[in-house]
C-alpha cells in the first residue's frame, strides 16, 4: 500500500513471502490473494490454493472462504462441491458473513450437500445479520426468495435455528486484520 515505504507489488510479494514461509497467517492469505488476482505476479490458481490452504489450516476465515469458492468453481483445483462446503462451513461458523451467505446458497441449490431450505435460510439470515457491506442487500433478497419456497413450519424452524446460532456465537467487534 505504500505506508511507510515505496508502494510496489514486487516488494509486497517479497516481504509477504518471507513472513509466509515463517508461518505468518496473514502473509499466507495475502500471497493467496496476490496469486488469485494476479497482483504483482502471474495469476496462478494452484499457487493461490497453496497459500490459502496454509492460512485456512490455521483457522483464518477469509482463507477458508476463498478456498470454498475456489473448490466450488474449480479454480486452481478440481471442482469439488463437498470440499467447498467443508471450507465454507468453517468460515461461516466463525461468523464470516460472505461464508454464511455462500453456504446458504450451497444448501439452497443442493451443491455439495443435500438440498435443505431450512439450513439455506438459516445461513442466509445469519449473513444478513452479520454483513455490513453492500452484499447485505443480496443476502436479504436471497433469504426472502428462499422464504417464498418454504412452508410456514420450515420458515419457523430456520428462524429458530438462526436465533439459537446467534445466541451461541456473539458478534466479535474486533476489526479484521
Amino acid at each position: 500500500s505504500g505506508n511507510g515505504g515505496p508502494q510496489g507489488q514486487a516488494a509486497a510479494l517479497h516481504w509477504y513471502g518471507l513472513a509466509a514461509e515463517q508461518g505468518h497467517v496473514y502473509a499466507q492469505y495475502n500471497l493467496g490473494v496476490m496469486y488469485n488476482s494476479g497482483r504483482g505476479v502471474s495469476e496462478d490458481g494452484t499457487e493461490a490454493i497453496r497459500w490459502f490452504q496454509l492460512a485456512a489450516e490455521q483457522g483464518y476465515d477469509r482463507a477458508q472462504y476463498n478456498l470454498g469458492i475456489m473448490y466450488d468453481t474449480g479454480r486452481g483445483v478440481s471442482q469439488d462441491h463437498a470440499e467447498a462446503v467443508r471450507w465454507l462451513r468453517l468460515a461461516a461458523e466463525q461468523g464470516h458473513a460472505n461464508g454464511m451467505s455462500y453456504l446458504g446458497a450451497m444448501y439452497g441449490s443442493g451443491n455439495g450437500v443435500s438440498q435443505d431450505y431450512v439450513q439455506a435460510h438459516m445461513w442466509r439470515s445469519l449473513a444478513v445479520s452479520r454483513d455490513t457491506s453492500a452484499n447485505q442487500d443480496i443476502a436479504v433478497e436471497a433469504r426472502d426468495a428462499l422464504a417464498n419456497r418454504m412452508t410456514p413450519r420450515q420458515l419457523a424452524e430456520a428462524q429458530y435455528l438462526a436465533r439459537e446460532w446467534e445466541a451461541a456465537h456473539p458478534v466479535n467487534h474486533e476489526p479484521p486484520p
